[in-house]
């Protein structure tokens, strides 16, 4: 029996795709190894979000085939799919496959077994492609599963190589999403995740749309939990989050991908919203569930940012009062409109203005938990980080910690109410009511 090690880059996409392929190839007598360096085939599946993140995985590939030079490497993913030119230069990797059709693996493995020529397999994507229905009930070890009901995007931003990674948007069929969310409660696990490359524009060739989704999680026996990954700020209506507040499981944790507060900047990336629509958003979900945590993504140092318009980011962010904020720097990627952009900033000059930003979201994340000290919610426990406490995460996603020596016996996949007394800049602590 052949033994698999699978390393996963990137987004939660990309970990959901790969633990349905490790479903798939233990069903066709693959057996998952625990180290690259024992396995006969290792299956890579790469990110191509960031150039730095391509030099991270062919690093990778190099370090598996000289330690390890008798595997069988198997490269799949968003670069081979965006790049494909390009992948066929990496001489260490066997067999070379794109985003689409990942369920052929263990066929195409079996193919090159037989005289052990380099396969080399990327299929283009079309307009009118359907959604590969992958799916995957088992998520050993885990206490949410992240489930992808949707791929592909048609927004092309700027600065973002992903619709030439994914083609365009389609959707996984509601009955297909019912019958693998019951599979995933059958299993144990009581926190759903849905995830999409666009999430937002989940079912639009069915005549739905990411509501009726997560209505389908929310009706499924033994879901305790719905939440949702990150989130296009232009497709989320009034309608929808009259929808989402009537279900008692839904979680009120809203990341929306902000990218600038700068309007200059975001009609540069070719966002589709200013900063005035994404603030009144904001301001109706917030009316909606008082009780809600909005999170964000934003880049700085895009293409003729300029002083001025860092400062209107910077003020606009600092306003808005976000729980959690990923800062990052923008990375020029090979094949996108921004990479040809005139007025490139510097390294030194995104890197002063990443720590400016990053200080804005380490105060909004603390002023955010100070805010939750007070108040009853109930945690899902998910693990023991350490010897110390149980932690566990609110339905907003506030990440709290109640000290061992209170609670000793395993609260693992437990929901209890946490009344919360004290914060950090990390996480908050409580202890557990009746």
């Amino acid at each position: 029996m052949l033994k698999v090690f699978y390393m996963t880059f990137g987004c939660k996409v990309n970990y959901y795709e790969t633990e349905c392929l490790k479903s798939i190839m233990k069903k066709r007598n693959f057996e998952n190894s625990g180290s690259y360096k024992t396995a006969d085939i290792v299956i890579v599946n790469s990110c191509t979000v960031t150039a730095s993140g391509d030099s991270r995985m062919l690093s990778a590939v190099r370090k598996i085939k000289r330690e390890n030079p008798e595997c069988i490497i198997v490269l799949t993913g968003c670069y081979p799919q965006a790049f494909p030119e390009d992948s066929e230069k990496i001489t260490d990797a066997d067999i070379i496959t794109g985003t689409k059709n990942k369920q052929d693996i263990p066929d195409i493995i079996e193919k090159f077994l037989e005289n052990r020529q380099h396969i080399s397999l990327i299929e283009c994507y079309h307009k009118n492609d359907l959604y590969d229905d992958m799916t995957c009930t088992d998520f050993p070890d885990n206490t949410r599963a992240f489930v992808k009901i949707q791929d592909g995007c048609n927004c092309f931003c700027s600065y973002c190589i992903i619709p030439y990674a994914r083609g365009r948007i389609r959707s996984k069929a509601p009955e297909i999403l019912k019958e693998e969310v019951s599979g995933i409660a059958h299993n144990g696990i009581k926190e759903i995740v849905l995830s999409g490359i666009n999430l937002a524009f989940y079912g639009k060739e069915y005549g739905l749309n990411l509501a009726d989704a997560v209505e389908i999680c929310c009706n499924t026996e033994g879901i305790e939990r719905v939440r949702l990954g990150s989130l296009e700020p232009e497709m989320i209506t009034d309608s929808q989050l009259e929808k989402l507040a009537s279900f008692e499981k839904f979680c009120p944790q809203f990341h929306l991908s902000l990218q600038s507060g700068c309007d200059r900047t975001l009609k540069a990336m070719n966002r589709r919203y200013t900063s005035s629509e994404y603030a009144e958003l904001a301001e109706r979900i917030r009316k909606k569930f008082p009780v809600c945590n909005i999170t964000t993504d934003i880049m700085v140092g895009f293409p003729d940012e300029t002083d001025e318009d860092f400062r209107k980011s910077a003020e606009f962010v600092r306003s808005m009062n976000f729980g959690k904020i990923h800062v990052f720097r923008y990375s020029r990627r090979k094949g996108t409109v921004a990479d040809k952009m005139p007025n490139q900033i510097s390294e030194s000059v995104k890197s002063e203005r990443w720590h400016i930003m990053n200080h804005i979201a380490l105060n909004s994340q603390k002023n955010f938990l100070e805010s939750r000290v007070g108040m009853t919610l109930p945690v899902l426990f998910e693990r023991e980080k350490d010897s110390d406490f149980h932690c566990g995460y609110t339905p907003d996603y506030t990440y709290v910690k109640i000290p061992e020596k209170n609670f000793r016996k395993s609260l693992r996949n437990s929901i209890f109410y946490v009344r919360i007394v004290d914060s950090t800049s990390d996480y908050c602590t409580g202890q557990i009511v009746k």
